[in-house]
């Protein structure tokens, strides 16, 4: 069983690489899984690696909803970015408490990321929830 953690870490690792620049960046374009529109450039973000629950994808009309029991991930591998015009196309849904979700600005899906009104300077995209290209 331990071997296949280790295969299985060995090969997230071979990915990360692959998307992760030597100084940290994104090496490919950020794209959104649905329709392929361009969230970000390469090198506009840095890999981050924090604890985040998003809710479940879907379309931005279910984002909102303030159910108690909301289906969701904790995710940890995220893009951040410092500035919201460093985007090409990425979308805020309505305020969820201080949090605002980031969802792709064409097609609407999401959330792809997440952003505290707390912190002025952190928007996180999540590496599984969009496609590099």
């Amino acid at each position: 069983m331990e071997n296949s953690h280790q295969i299985s870490q060995s090969k997230e690792s071979g990915e990360r690489s692959e998307l992760v620049s030597v100084d940290g960046k994104n090496n490919k374009s950020v794209v959104c899984q649905r329709c392929g529109s361009k969230v970000l450039c390469p090198g506009m973000a840095v890999f981050a690696e924090r604890e985040l629950f998003l809710p479940s994808m879907r379309k931005k009309s279910g984002l909102g909803s303030t159910d108690s029991l909301v289906d969701g991930d904790t995710l940890t591998a995220h893009w951040l970015v410092d500035d919201m015009y460093t985007f090409e196309n990425v979308g805020f849904t309505n305020n969820v408490g201080q949090i605002k979700y980031l969802i792709c600005a064409d097609c609407e899906i999401g959330p792809i990321g997440w952003h505290c009104l707390d912190d002025k300077k952190s928007f996180y995209i999540a590496v599984e929830r969009v496609d590099h290209a």
